[in-house]
């Protein structure tokens, strides 16, 4: 039997999956959907949820908050805990993208070889490999 494919999730595609959000890709959703991949969801997006609810820029966020462990777990997904590691690489990246969340998920993608789902094409910038 083959290794599972593991996958990091941007917290937009973690959203769009939450709520069956059709800019979600099909090829995502079928990568998401299939049991034999690790979806592997970041301690940066719930910083990332939680903040931009704060500022309003999340308002059908609210919901999901106070359940995000519990989300995470329901759909077999698996937490990324951020590590002083991914700080330091995203903290040193010479690319100019200012978002410390896109900055700490392209560390996370990079240093743990976990392909980005996003459709964020700016994340390239990093060298991150995405799909979507």
């Amino acid at each position: 039997m083959g290794t599972a494919l593991r996958y990091l999730l941007d917290t937009h595609a973690l959203l769009w999956w939450w709520t069956d959000d059709p800019q979600l890709s099909a090829h995502a959703r079928g990568l998401i959907a299939d049991e034999g991949h690790e979806i592997f969801v970041s301690a940066v997006s719930a910083w990332e949820i939680a903040t931009k609810h704060q500022l309003g820029k999340l308002p059908e966020a609210g919901a999901a908050m106070p359940r995000f462990n519990e989300l995470i777990q329901a759909d077999g997904f698996r937490h990324l805990p951020v590590t002083y590691l991914h700080a330091l690489k995203a903290g040193a990246y010479s690319h100019s993208h200012r978002d410390p969340f896109d900055r700490m998920l392209a560390a996370q993608s990079e240093i743990e070889a976990l392909p980005l789902v996003t459709c964020d094409s700016a994340l390239t910038a990093f060298g991150t490999r995405i799909v979507w």
